[in-house]
């Protein structure tokens, strides 16, 4: 297998690795709002594991870039270890990063060279725009995608679609 030493992956954690939404919708995850034993029981979104073990090895390197605060990063951090995230996926354990706000994604990706982003929120990507070449707007989407971002509904959509960059 080719890897592609010049592109690094970034990709979003809430409704894209975990609780993708198979509606519509900028409601949160139940994994914010459930207790630690219903978060930690929630699964992986349908295929993310399986696309992301088949889509890290092709970059230099792959990080989780996730927004949220510091209990949900504990939670977050819980998560990825009870479901063998790193082991299934190839995503090195310090590979995940936190930030605050969704627009200081930005920083992260800048300090990172990430050249791929998969991520739910179309504030995400407009923060990233003119700075991440490839933006894949994950997930059941109710607007149209301006033509700088490529819509993804599912896991398998944006293996096919991330995959095709790299060609």
């Amino acid at each position: 297998m080719k890897k592609f030493s010049e592109y690094r992956l970034g990709i979003d954690f809430g409704r894209v690795v975990q609780g993708a939404a198979l509606e519509p919708g900028d409601e949160d995850t139940v994994f914010l709002s459930g207790g630690l034993e219903q978060a930690l029981s929630s699964p992986p979104s349908a295929g993310a594991f399986e696309a992301l073990a088949r889509l890290v090895p092709r970059f230099d390197g792959a990080w989780v870039i996730s927004k949220c605060g510091p209990r949900i990063e504990e939670r977050t951090r819980q998560w990825l270890d009870q479901h063998d995230f790193y082991g299934a996926t190839g995503v090195p354990r310090d590979h995940v990063r936190f930030c605050r706000a969704r627009r200081d994604k930005a920083i992260h990706c800048g300090e990172l060279g990430i050249t791929h982003m998969i991520d739910d929120r179309l504030d995400v990507h407009r923060a990233l725009h003119g700075l991440v070449p490839h933006l894949f707007w994950f997930g059941m989407q109710t607007e149209p995608a301006p033509e700088w971002v490529v819509p993804v509904p599912t896991w398998s959509v944006a293996e096919a679609a991330v995959l095709a960059t790299l060609a």
